[in-house]
C-alpha cells in the first residue's frame, strides 16, 4: 500500500483481451505513476495472448512505451496527453475498446473484498483479484453455455 493525498492506496494495472478475460494484473502503490508498471505488465502477459493493438490511457502516454508496443508486434492506440508538443493521431473508434477494461474492473468491484481493500498485504489482495478474476471468467463461460 502506498501513500497519496486521500491516505494509503493501490492502483491495479490490468492487461484485459475483453470485460471478461484479465491476461495480466500488476498491483502497485497508489502514488506509483502509470507508466512506471507498464514494463512489469507487459512481461506479465502471456505470449500467446499478445494482442494486435494495445489499448490504454494517457497516463501510459510516452514514446518509450510506443516504441516497446511496436518492438512486440502491437499497435499501441494511446491518446496524447494534454500538455504533449508533438501529439500523436488517435483512431477514436479503436480508443473505445478501452472501456471492455473499465468493464471488467466495474466487474471486479462487485466483489465487496475488492472494492473495499480490507486486505493489508499486497500478495492477499492481489490473491483475491486473482479468485475474483476466475469466478468472472467462469461466469460467462457458464452464461454463455
Amino acid at each position: 500500500m502506498g501513500r497519496s493525498r486521500g491516505g494509503f492506496t493501490s492502483k491495479l494495472h490490468i492487461a484485459a483481451t475483453d470485460e471478461n478475460t484479465p491476461v495480466a494484473v500488476v498491483l502497485t502503490p497508489g502514488q506509483t505513476h502509470d507508466a512506471a508498471a507498464f514494463d512489469k505488465l507487459l512481461e506479465a502477459v502471456p505470449p500467446e495472448c499478445r494482442p494486435e493493438k494495445a489499448i490504454a490511457d494517457k497516463g501510459y502516454d510516452s514514446a518509450e512505451i510506443r516504441d516497446a508496443l511496436a518492438n512486440d508486434g502491437m499497435n499501441p492506440v494511446i491518446p496524447s496527453r494534454s500538455n504533449t508538443l508533438d501529439p500523436v493521431l488517435l483512431d477514436k473508434k479503436e480508443y473505445r475498446e478501452r472501456n471492455r477494461v473499465e468493464r471488467l474492473i466495474s466487474k471486479l468491484k462487485q466483489f465487496r473484498r475488492i472494492a473495499t481493500r480490507y486486505e493489508k498485504l499486497a500478495i492477499t489482495f492481489l490473491a483475491l483479484i486473482h479468485i475474483a478474476s476466475v469466478l468472472i471468467i467462469c461466469r460467462e463461460f457458464v452464461n454463455t453455455a
